[in-house]
């Protein structure tokens, strides 16, 4: 947004599941400029519209996927004077790598594996650049192995080619046709990582054990990293002793749907007196 802003742009234009034009719509009424923002029809979660249409982005739903919606904000790019803050725009990445220096500054080291979820491949290609800039400047002494989650349902580094309709309920990392797809198999290569996949029951079962075991609420997408690093430790793919880092990419919040539908804890109504309210405490309690 800053070098949008120091090139003179007066409005920015993004496609997103969600996430991306929360950011956007932030920080360009921030700047004070227009955010244009283009989102799947029916495929966005309400906890992110939010965010974009309190920050006053001009919403365009268009009856078509993420993907669908990438092509034509690149289009609308060579046309239109507005600047992209996708991530095919250099900027986006050069800042997204910054998450890498601070994981590095928080532990005094590079992580040995860093677990990502892979929608647009943007962030592992990010994090890469990060953990590879801090190397060439003898910061660290290593990178990380980079292992990139994906969706069963929209998972075309497994497939090893673009899905066309990509479904799954973690709807960050529902795009079959990522921007970074040749920059993402770089950093596999380069970094003996690998990509694999989750179904979504395994994805809900990551969410639900983060927020039940250790108190963090996050979106089904962002539950990938740990689903996928909980899989690969079992089966000593991760070896063990091993620093591992997961990244969660987005707040529980921002899909609450989703998180009601698959809550186990049933709403108990009793009468307002000590005697009702303690009665339903000891049936907890005495389990």
């Amino acid at each position: 947004m800053t070098k949008a802003v120091e090139e003179g742009s007066k409005a920015i234009i993004c496609a997103s599941t969600g996430n991306t034009s929360a950011s956007a719509a932030a920080y360009a009424a921030r700047a004070g400029i227009t955010a244009f923002v283009l989102i799947p029809d029916g495929k966005i979660a309400m906890g992110k519209l939010a965010q974009v249409m309190i920050h006053g982005a001009v919403v365009i739903q268009i009856k078509g996927n993420f993907d669908a919606g990438m092509e034509l904000v690149k289009q609308v790019g060579l046309e239109a004077p507005v600047t992209i803050v996708n991530s095919i725009n250099p900027y986006r990445l050069q800042g997204q790598k910054t998450a890498a220096f601070e994981i590095v500054e928080e532990l005094g080291a590079a992580p040995d594996y860093h677990c990502i979820p892979v929608g647009n491949a943007g962030n592992i290609t990010a994090h890469w650049m990060g953990y590879s800039e801090y190397h060439e400047h003898g910061i660290v002494n290593n990178r990380p192995v980079m292992a990139g989650y994906q969706a069963s349902g929209s998972a075309p580094f497994l497939r090893g080619k673009m899905v066309d309709n990509p479904e799954t309920v973690a709807t960050a990392i529902r795009i079959g046709h990522p921007q970074s797809w040749d920059k993402a198999w770089i950093v596999q290569r380069e970094s003996a990582g690998w990509f694999d996949e989750c179904t979504d029951e395994e994805i809900l079962s990551a969410q639900r054990l983060l927020a039940h075991k250790e108190g963090i609420f996050c979106e089904p997408a962002s539950a990938i990293s740990v689903a996928g690093a909980i899989r690969d430790i079992a089966s000593g793919k991760i070896r063990d002793g091993s620093k591992v880092v997961c990244t969660l990419t987005g707040h529980g919040l921002k899909d609450p749907d989703t998180a009601i539908k698959q809550s186990t804890t049933a709403v108990v109504t009793v009468d307002a007196t000590l005697a009702a309210v303690k009665a339903a405490i000891m049936k907890h309690v005495t389990r």
